[in-house]
């Protein structure tokens, strides 16, 4: 069932912070904004995803890095190849072609 439009918004940063600590500071922001985690897959007001942490592979309970699903989401690999047209995804490969495989229909840029 589809739910509500929502903005989607990609962004990269440099930071000294280890990929756990990271997520950490992602958790206390969605608090911050009252992030309800409820149903998985779910509406919400915020959420905060690593989705890369430079070509670095994590596997924990808490964290998985390539995010295990952004190639299957082209509401995301859309606004990271604007602004990592080249990239090559940890386990993934070519952004490109990753894209290539998805159904890019229903996403509007604003």
């Amino acid at each position: 069932m589809p739910g509500p439009d929502y903005l989607n918004i990609v962004c990269k940063i440099d930071t000294s912070l280890d990929a756990l600590e990271l997520l950490d500071l992602c958790q206390h922001i969605e608090s911050k904004q009252h992030r309800v985690r409820g149903v998985r897959w779910g509406s919400r007001t915020i959420d905060l995803d690593i989705l890369l942490y430079g070509d670095e592979v994590h596997k924990s309970e808490r964290l998985t890095v390539p995010h295990p699903e952004m190639v299957n989401r082209s509401f995301v690999l859309l606004p990271l190849v604007e602004i990592e047209p080249v990239l090559e995804l940890p386990t993934f490969g070519p952004l490109k072609i990753c894209l290539e495989q998805l159904e890019l229909s229903g996403i509007a840029k604003i």
